[in-house]
């Protein structure tokens, strides 16, 4: 079977917690990759996702810019960027009012 990764940018302006990552993290550009495997047997190109890691500061590394690869649930990152999303609204809203 073919995978092909994906590699993302996701920006979050609040802390923010995901299922897999132990403790919640600071508010920043953190880097995303997706596996997708092929889809065999159809008569049109297709992936399906089969997995997705966020890219964590290593706490315990001595190297600069170090970082740990963690999977964790597609739907859950969705959910949280929205939320974030939503939080920075409601900010920008007040700020307006």
């Amino acid at each position: 079977m073919n995978t092909r990764t994906k590699h993302t940018t996701v920006k979050f302006t609040a802390p923010f917690s995901l299922g897999g990552v132990d403790e919640f993290q600071q508010p920043g550009d953190y880097a995303i990759d997706e596996d997708d495997d092929w889809i065999d047997g159809i008569s049109w190109l297709a992936y399906r996702r089969v997995a997705t890691f966020i890219h964590i500061p290593a706490v315990s590394s001595t190297l600069y810019l170090a970082s740990q690869l963690v999977g964790i649930d597609h739907y859950e990152l969705e959910a949280a960027l929205e939320q974030d999303q939503e939080q920075a609204l409601g900010t920008i809203r007040r700020i307006q009012q």
